[in-house]
């Protein structure tokens, strides 16, 4: 089909955007998009393609405003359960301590998570996919992490493999069987670092040859932070998961700098993320690695803390900078990367474009996906975004609702309203 009568065509054509390039839209005013088989076959100015392609069934975007579908590199997107009492319990004062002494905090979503089975997990899980999908998500990143023993880890990862192949959102799974010290190893965080490294992640390649061989291999994390895993024990991890030919991810700088950033630099990881107590050390480190910076602006608005990511000093250093929502239960239950633009124009300081790149192109470079989404190409996946709007300054201008009008995956079109 040929999408054309669109007001404003984001592009993002050109690759992920580094430093001062952030932010570079590609704009076509009255563009069209020819999709052929899920694939976008052309795209240019409409009266040019409505003329080389008289024939071509249309689709006509009303005169809105299209770009591509958000790519959402960091969400938490299986668990069981809610925190909601431990929210109203951090209003009232309660320090992470008392929270966790009464019985909250993350332990006890791995309570919930370990004693849910797959089909309740899924059923879960859905309507959090079908929500990112709804406001423009169209692939997502998302982790396990939530049963931090081998068996309910795997459980996680299975609902994740059937949630993408139900599709249509997209999922990128994560293996985080180290989003913190199992409790049966509190008193020998070691131990479990070596039970990740030696024991989980070899029976995870196993695994995930037997019932996805035909994917590539998921990404492993850890959450390097006080509290979590140490440096010493982060490198352990993140190298045995190398050595089996997983690629890598981290969680670094949220509360401490440990040096999490530098090592996800030095190991080649794909991004590391959090990033609100990374130093400039750190900065320029993964900017000449080529690691991508994943701020997640949703998680210190839902702590009500008034630290952010320093985005401008990362773009300062020549770095690729994403967003994310971080969907999760403790700290950013939010499925809607509109909002997240809206977060990042005001406590990143990213004007729209900047952040819509962040959320698009940039997104999937931290996913090593930029070559195939992210963008709107000619050879790329035919997935779009058509705003209810005709000017793309509406997201990060606007918040709290969902300017998504209709979503385009792999060629196939989603009204929101059906979703």
């Amino acid at each position: 089909m040929l999408v054309h009568n669109i007001s404003q065509l984001l592009t993002l054509a050109g690759g992920p955007q580094r430093g001062a390039d952030l932010g570079r839209l590609g704009i076509i005013d009255d563009g069209a998009v020819l999709i052929r088989d899920g694939q976008i076959a052309a795209v240019g100015a409409a009266d040019a393609l409505l003329a080389a392609y008289p024939d071509e069934p249309r689709l006509d975007a009303g005169g809105r405003a299209v770009l591509p579908g958000f790519v959402d590199p960091h969400t938490h997107l299986v668990w069981a359960g809610n925190r909601a009492a431990e929210f109203e319990m951090r209003l009232q004062g309660k320090t992470y301590l008392e929270i966790q002494a009464a019985g909250g905090g993350i332990l006890s979503t791995v309570r919930a998570t370990r004693g849910a089975s797959v089909d309740a997990l899924l059923a879960e899980t859905l309507p959090r996919a079908q929500a990112l999908f709804r406001h423009g998500t169209t692939t997502a990143e998302a982790k396990t992490g939530y049963g931090l023993e081998l068996e309910s880890e795997l459980r996680q990862m299975q609902v994740l493999l059937e949630i993408g192949r139900r599709g249509p959102l997209e999922i990128v799974p994560t293996y985080l069987g180290a989003h913190m010290i199992a409790p049966e190893y509190t008193a020998d965080p070691d131990a479990y670092t070596e039970i990740v490294a030696a024991g989980q992640l070899p029976a995870l390649a196993a695994w995930w040859a037997e019932h996805a061989p035909d994917r590539p291999l998921p990404f492993v994390d850890v959450f390097c932070e006080t509290g979590a895993f140490t440096l010493a024990q982060t490198r352990r991890i993140l190298q045995a998961a190398r050595d089996l030919g997983f690629p890598l991810k981290i969680h670094a700088d949220e509360f401490d700098n440990l040096g999490g950033a530098s090592l996800a630099a030095e190991l080649g990881a794909a991004s590391a993320d959090h990033l609100v107590k990374t130093s400039p050390e750190d900065m320029r480190a993964m900017a000449a690695a080529g690691t991508v910076a994943v701020s997640l602006p949703c998680t210190p608005f839902g702590l009500a803390d008034p630290h952010y990511t320093p985005a401008r000093d990362i773009l300062a250093a020549g770095g690729t900078l994403a967003i994310a929502s971080d969907l999760n239960p403790g700290t950013g239950w939010c499925e809607n990367m509109q909002f997240v633009i809206a977060l990042s124009c005001r406590y990143l300081r990213l004007t729209p474009a900047q952040a819509i790149a962040a959320a698009t192109i940039n997104g999937a470079a931290a996913l090593g996906l930029d070559d195939r989404v992210g963008s709107i190409e000619a050879g790329k996946q035919a997935d779009l975004l058509v705003l209810k709007v005709d000017d793309y300054r509406h997201l990060g201008y606007r918040f709290g609702t969902n300017l998504a009008h209709m979503v385009i995956k792999r060629g196939v079109i989603y009204p929101v309203d059906e979703i």
